[in-house]
């Protein structure tokens, strides 16, 4: 018999947790998705991606160029224009907002310069569900910040699940105007001699839309989809997604049957059948994370137990443009069930719950006093428990006399967790928090 020394099995432990984690790997490799590139489709449409936090396209028409979402900040901005410009000087018709996040909006004075004659397109409705339009916008503007990450060292971010980790701050949001045409349902117009059918979605936005260009066969989706599970729902804060409408939506597009498909996020598909396999496991995951949690709701489950159940098939589960780099299951399956029942999940334990301070002292007192729970908090740690460790120090903190202790504690957890996540925005918000939690010790 092999006998191993404690000491040995401690030391191949911290080993373990020195390795990088798969999840971590994965991640890596989804950077490759935005490396910066101006991508031909074919004659008339080109895609840059990766100079900013989203895509941009431009369609070369007869007498002028139809520009499709505007990047973020400025100064990519006028990058990416210039690049344009040098494939086709032709003048620019028509500006398409596929939705009003920033990160489409807030370049488009660098494509179009003299606004004089072009028209700018948005699906009616446009912008009001941002965070600036939200009576709670600081609490939303910091936990944008940690989602993204956009306070942590550059070494520390890898990427932000659907586009690269630094993305330019050069002028943010200083070149967005206004829209000067909108419409309710869908809009059919030509310009440059290009035929634009323009439909509304519900997706990852209730300001979306999609285009469909007959002649150049090509689907520009906005941000319905992209290489990552879709974010049913935003750890920054949102408003409800409409996850049926979305799967739905999604099923619409891929009768189209296009050999060219421009995501808001990530490169650019080319390929029949590649497009349709795509879109099709796409749309059927969104539909399925729906419709299961519905049938967890209406058979009596709890929000948890419906958490638990609700599991993508393997089938759908290994796509590899379903990995949740980006958006995430169980947050989609949350945000689902608290949209249709509230906050009250059916079970009537929680309908006036203990506070956190008394539910803190019960836990802390049935584990044997402070000393047991911060020597079991310990444990976890040592043993990567993290999560198990994060929620003993949140009661810890509530009561602990040595907050300073837990709170390092807590940080490790933070960090041992973010060191093993597949998911940006989680990854981006464990480090961030882990990090404004040191500051507040040091002040």
């Amino acid at each position: 018999m092999l006998l191993v020394s404690s000491c040995q099995t401690s030391k191949d432990n911290v080993d373990d947790q020195k390795a990088e984690h798969p999840n971590i790997t994965k991640l890596k490799e989804q950077s490759k998705e935005f490396q910066p590139e101006i991508i031909q489709l074919n004659e008339h449409v080109y895609v840059a991606v990766g100079y900013d936090g989203s895509n941009t396209s431009m369609i070369i028409g007869k007498d002028g160029i139809i520009i499709i979402d505007a990047l973020r900040a400025l100064g990519a901005a006028e990058i990416v224009a210039n690049k344009f410009r040098e494939i086709s000087d032709k003048p620019i018709k028509a500006l398409i907002y596929t939705h009003g996040h920033q990160d489409h909006t807030g370049g488009a004075s660098a494509f179009i310069g003299d606004t004089k004659g072009v028209t700018i397109i948005a699906r009616n409705g446009f912008k009001e569900e941002l965070q600036e339009n939200s009576p709670v916008k600081p609490i939303l503007r910091k936990r944008n910040a940690r989602q993204f990450g956009r306070d942590l060292p550059e070494e520390d971010i890898i990427n932000r699940g659907v586009t690269a980790g630094v993305t330019s701050n050069d002028r943010v949001g200083k070149g967005y105007i206004q829209p000067n045409l909108t419409f309710d349902d869908s809009l059919k117009v030509t310009y440059a001699g290009i035929d634009l059918h323009i439909y509304a979605v519900n997706g990852e936005t209730n300001d979306g839309l999609y285009v469909w260009t007959p002649s150049q066969t090509t689907l520009f989706v906005g941000d319905n989809y992209y290489h990552a599970f879709p974010n049913l729902y935003a750890i920054r804060g949102s408003q409800y997604r409409d996850v049926q409408a979305w799967g739905k939506a999604i099923k619409e597009m891929n009768t189209f049957h296009a050999d060219y498909l421009v995501p808001g996020h990530t490169r650019p598909l080319a390929g029949r059948d590649k497009i349709y396999k795509n879109l099709h496991n796409y749309g059927e995951a969104i539909l399925f994370v729906f419709n299961k949690t519905i049938e967890c709701m209406n058979k009596g489950y709890s929000l948890e137990q419906t958490v638990e159940h609700v599991q993508l098939p393997d089938s759908l589960k290994n796509s590899p443009n379903l990995q949740e780099f980006y958006g995430s299951v169980p947050w989609g399956v949350r945000s689902i069930f608290t949209h249709y029942v509230g906050w009250f999940d059916g079970n009537p334990t929680h309908l006036y719950p203990l506070s956190s301070v008394q539910e803190a002292k019960n836990i802390i007192n049935l584990a044997g006093g402070e000393s047991k729970m911060l020597e079991e908090l310990n444990l976890a740690v040592k043993k990567g428990n993290y999560q198990w460790g994060l929620q003993l120090s949140d009661y810890l903190l509530q009561v602990a006399s040595s907050k300073e202790k837990v709170t390092l504690q807590k940080i490790e957890c933070l960090r041992g967790l973010a060191a093993q996540q597949i998911n940006a925005p989680a990854r981006n918000y464990y480090l961030s928090y882990a990090n404004e939690l040191k500051r507040q010790l040091s002040e």
